[in-house]
């Protein structure tokens, strides 16, 4: 939990999600507290606001950047994080199985089953693709789909062809 914590990078669970949202609210709080006490005029709280938002900078970049991974572990840009209370969404939305174009899947659930699916639905011969004839009554020189012998006639199929 909590590898490279400022990298926009790679995918992060909902749980890793939360708990990064829940330390931003908590330091925020503190941030802008120390804040306030350094400022001894209590007339007047706008240096406060000024001087928690410049030691907030880290703390959004924390949180944008999180909430990047977490975009991309749904399989989205991290851009979509500014779309109003998608945030609360994130914290819901399971994330996809296997790998996507993030990264690999950070619970580790589905990449095992994607290599097994795609090693087992390659073709089994060497060349790929389709080989051999339709095997239904076309080859057959005795129904009448047309004639073999002729290459004129459209109506013929032959050995390999799947049509004319």
């Amino acid at each position: 939990m909590f590898k490279n914590p400022f990298s926009f990078d790679g995918r992060i669970r909902r749980t890793e999600y939360g708990v990064s949202f829940i330390i931003f609210i908590v330091a925020r709080v503190i941030v802008y507290l120390i804040a306030i006490s350094l400022t001894s005029n209590s007339y007047d709280n706008s240096g406060a606001t000024g001087l928690g938002w410049l030691f907030s900078i880290p703390l959004l970049w924390f949180l944008w950047a999180q909430g990047a991974k977490r975009c991309h572990d749904v399989g989205n840009s991290g851009w979509w994080q500014i779309i109003p209370f998608y945030a609360l969404w994130l914290i819901f939305q399971d994330g996809v199985h296997g790998a996507n174009e993030y990264g690999e899947n950070p619970k580790g659930i589905g990449n095992q089953n994607q290599q097994n699916f795609t090693q087992t639905n390659q073709p089994t011969n060497q060349q790929g693709g389709y080989q051999g004839g339709y095997q239904g009554g076309h080859n057959n020189p005795n129904t009448n789909y047309g004639s073999t012998e002729n290459p004129q006639d459209k109506g013929g199929y032959k050995d390999g062809d799947l049509y004319n």
